[in-house]
């Protein structure tokens, strides 16, 4: 049998082994959205961009590389949670629980992250510029 391939088939085909994985449990992020509370959920590269998350449970969930850019997360308890190499810029999250975080490589550029509980919290690459992080314990060099 002949099989002929379109130009078309082969583009889709190439694009979907290099473009990057988005690994969020769709139903997890409902979840999320719907009732803020998704305390070891697999949020890894999820769209949360201007999501209100006030209060949200989200102790150890994977938000490695997630998109949180100009979310409000004041109040959110994110003990233990992965958020490495996630994009928080211009989040507003005071008053949140940062305890055991891995933050390594996150972008807090402008962010709002004041009055953060942060022991043992891995800082290391963390971009903050332009952020506020009065009473975070998050600054240059910290891990």
């Amino acid at each position: 049998m002949n099989l002929k391939l379109s130009p078309a088939l082969l583009i889709a085909a190439a694009l979907a082994i290099t473009a990057p994985a988005q690994a969020a449990n769709p139903a997890h992020v409902q979840r999320l959205i719907e009732t803020r509370s998704c305390a070891g959920c697999d949020l890894s590269g999820a769209d949360l961009t201007e999501a209100h998350l006030i209060g949200a449970d989200l102790r150890n969930a994977n938000l490695q590389g997630a998109n949180l850019t100009n979310a409000n997360l004041e109040g959110a308890d994110l003990t233990g949670a992965n958020l490495e190499g996630a994009n928080l810029s211009e989040a507003f999250a005071s008053n949140v629980s940062l305890n055991q975080a891995n933050l390594t490589d996150a972008n807090l550029k402008d962010a709002n992250v004041s009055n953060a509980e942060t022991a043992g919290a891995k800082t290391s690459g963390v971009d903050i510029t332009g952020a506020l992080l009065e009473g975070s314990g998050i600054s240059v060099g910290s891990d």
